[in-house]
């Protein structure tokens, strides 16, 4: 096991990962940019570095700086928790080739997944379901572009394989858009990522977004942690979370579970990974995978209670898995609500002083947060500051839950999404279950 990781992230999964350190025995490093000293996590390491400015790619996009870092400070591994340089394949190689440990999967299966024409073509390989669309890049003869269109069916969908967050996509309802489609998209995406390959999906148009939690030590042991729904989305960025995915008949769900865990073990995988889905009419449609923990782990863990930071962490330091597939017991319901500091209706983010914060509690009720009153919220970085999870022994049961725990939360000084998140949970649509990915952006009028 470890003696020392650095935590090569800031906020509620930064701290996340210190408790897990910190309950295994493991020393913490945290590295922070210049506005985040105050940050609970910095705090509560063991050591903590300063590794620059406060723009991110000064501080936690900064590769060379948390490398000294873990240099000066004698970390074996670095965590690099979700989003910065969490599937950054360069940074896991120059990890790795400075003789430290990178939690997470090998750089080449980074790459491999992060390319979704190459991640698309190897879950093909594996028996993972897949959308229909053009069989790897789209051609530059645009004659052959417009008949790989007309076999798929319209509307379809442009994305740029190197792609992510939302960006780089384009829809075609007709024939006659197609061909300036898929150029503005190619040039957009060699503006924003320095790839300008473009590939062809079908354009599902009411899918929910299902995704599989798995779990694999790259020593040819996998399992499949069941599924979570997050189709409450605003501009392709979740909202609101659950586990597991109400609905969906059993069998359709086994019959994707085995093909990601086949995937995991195809293709090597190690740490804990998530597998993205589309699902229509009982039918599962591959579209990414992410090679990290995800924001919503957390309500995986209260419906299976497997700590997923801690088994990533033994994988990872080498270990065999300690669970096995039998192990895995569904038991209950989870959500989990994204509290954002922003206004709740413009979405402006909203950075300032946290004069006061009360986080809910009682039975089956969780809040991964590094606010703190007092803590001043920076206008730097992402806007999500809290989580709050919640767990019943029924999706009703949880519902309900979460409407007491939203209701005790208290966060004074800034704007939240917190009236927001109280209008989903007593949505009489969304109490039904199964919403699809528009709905939220319908209910808004966006």
């Amino acid at each position: 096991m470890f003696d020392k990781v650095l935590i090569a992230n800031r906020g509620e999964i930064a701290l996340r990962i210190l408790r897990a350190c910190k309950e295994m025995g493991i020393s913490t490093v945290a590295v922070h940019s210049q506005v985040d000293r105050d940050l609970k996590h910095v705090r509560l390491a063991d050591e903590a570095v300063c590794i620059g400015p406060n723009p991110s790619t000064q501080s936690y996009l900064n590769i060379p700086a948390i490398i000294s870092a873990m240099e000066i400070t004698d970390s074996i591994a670095v965590h690099p928790g979700y989003g910065f340089l969490a599937e950054n394949a360069d940074f896991a190689e120059q990890v790795q080739k400075s003789g430290f440990t990178f939690i997470g999967p090998d750089a080449d299966v980074i790459r491999l997944m992060g390319d979704k024409v190459s991640a698309i073509a190897a879950m093909k390989k594996a028996g993972v379901p897949t959308v229909p669309g053009s069989d790897g890049p789209l051609p530059a003869n645009g004659e052959r572009c417009l008949e790989i269109a007309r076999k798929v069916g319209y509307p379809v969908i442009i994305k740029a394989a190197a792609g992510g967050g939302g960006r780089g996509m384009r829809v075609v309802h007709t024939e006659a858009a197609l061909l300036n489609a898929i150029s503005v998209t190619r040039t957009e995406a060699q503006s924003a990522f320095g790839d300008g390959t473009v590939y062809m999906e079908k354009f599902l148009q009411n899918p929910r977004h299902v995704e599989i939690q798995v779990m694999s030590d790259g020593q040819g042991n996998a399992i499949h942690l069941g599924d979570r729904d997050c189709s409450l989305q605003r501009r392709h960025q979740k909202v609101l979370e659950e586990a597991p995915a109400p609905g969906i008949p059993d069998e359709v769900r086994q019959e994707v579970y085995d093909a990601c865990v086949k995937a995991c073990v195809d293709i090597g995988y190690r740490g804990a990974g998530t597998f993205e889905f589309l699902y229509e009419d009982e039918r599962f449609y591959f579209i990414e995978m992410n090679t990290r923990i995800q924001v919503e782990h957390p309500v995986t863990e209260m419906v299976t209670g497997v700590d997923l930071i801690k088994e990533q962490i033994r994988v990872c330091a080498g270990e065999k898995l300690s669970i096995k597939q039998e192990d895995i017991v569904i038991r209950g319901h989870a959500f989990e609500c994204r509290i954002n500091a922003e206004d709740p209706r413009t979405f402006f983010p909203s950075p300032g002083r946290v004069n006061n914060f009360h986080a809910p509690g009682g039975l089956g009720v969780r809040v991964d947060s590094h606010l703190y009153s007092g803590y001043s919220v920076p206008p730097n970085y992402d806007s999500m500051i809290a989580k709050v999870i919640t767990h019943a022994e029924s999706r009703e049961a949880a519902l309900a839950r979460m409407r007491v725990a939203l209701s005790e939360l208290i966060v004074d000084g800034i704007k939240t999404n917190i009236p927001l998140q109280e209008e989903l949970v007593t949505d009489a649509g969304f109490a039904q279950g199964g919403v699809n990915i528009h709905y939220l952006e319908k209910k808004l009028g966006l």
